[in-house]
């Protein structure tokens, strides 16, 4: 059965035991713990052992597992931190953004390196690093995706598919997912109206507002036989008052479950 999460970015504003609360409270299964520097740190990279006890008393309290923790840079030095608090708290999944420039081959190269070279060292910690195609970065769609499944052996190494990246790179999701997921091992998702550069307001990243096709995105995972972590992402709501973020969660669980029962994948 797939898991459904929310990345706790969601709630950047509030505590992280409100955070799980508000995303428990929703109806999920289990979350995702946003270790974003400048945005968003539920979990502080820097100081993750003093606050680890901390952070397992809570998933313990409210039994809400963490799937996966967004550490977003590809940065050796934080990665590494990453796999360390990933290990120790039980967080099976690190996912990052790949940086540089969309259309250049040299970023492109250095970022599947790096990828490479951080997969292999995510191996004896046993934890997977998942990079998702990011509009106007190296990798940004299937194709630059496809290259870098091709170049990376590590079974540490997955892929992080967000169909709302695809959908502003100008492809239609649920077609490109089927065609990189073999090797996706997380799920970011999120809807999106108009081509971006941005995903839209909060609101209209709720899941069945956008433009789209998220039960056609379903259909193609549990097709697939696809069953790891599904974490709702949606940024720009640190300004929120609680409430208004538990909307979102909510709304969004209440139309990814209805898809993902008619898939049979719940």
């Amino acid at each position: 059965m797939i898991k459904l999460g929310v990345n706790t970015v969601l709630f950047g504003g509030y505590d992280f035991r409100t955070a799980m609360e508000h995303i428990k409270w929703a109806g999920y299964d289990a979350a995702e713990i946003s270790a974003i520097k400048g945005m968003c740190e539920h979990l502080c990279l820097d100081t993750w052992k003093k606050d680890a006890t901390d952070i397992k008393a809570v998933v313990e309290d409210l039994q809400l597992p963490l799937t996966a923790m967004e550490e977003a840079a590809l940065d050796e030095e934080r990665l590494m931190l990453a796999f360390e608090a990933g290990a120790e708290i039980g967080i099976p999944v690190v996912n990052v953004g790949p940086g540089g420039q969309m259309n250049n081959e040299d970023d492109l190269k250095k970022c599947i390196d790096l990828l490479a070279k951080m997969s292999e060292k995510a191996e004896p910690f046993g934890v997977s690093l998942c990079v998702k195609a990011h509009v106007g970065a190296a990798i940004w769609n299937t194709q630059s995706t496809l290259q870098a499944m091709a170049q990376i052996d590590s079974p540490a190494f997955g892929i992080d598919m967000d169909p709302s990246h695809i959908h502003r790179a100008g492809e239609v999701p649920k077609e490109a997912l089927s065609k990189v997921i073999s090797r996706v091992k997380h799920v970011h998702i999120r809807d999106c109206q108009g081509s971006g550069p941005s995903p839209g307001v909060p609101e209209m990243q709720a899941c069945g507002r956008g433009e789209i096709d998220l039960m056609g995105y379903c259909e193609v995972m549990s097709e697939a036989g696809y069953d790891g972590p599904v974490n709702l992402e949606v940024i720009g709501a640190c300004e929120y008052p609680v409430s208004r973020c538990a909307i979102i969660a909510a709304e969004s669980y209440g139309y990814l479950n209805a898809c993902l029962k008619s898939c049979g994948a719940r």
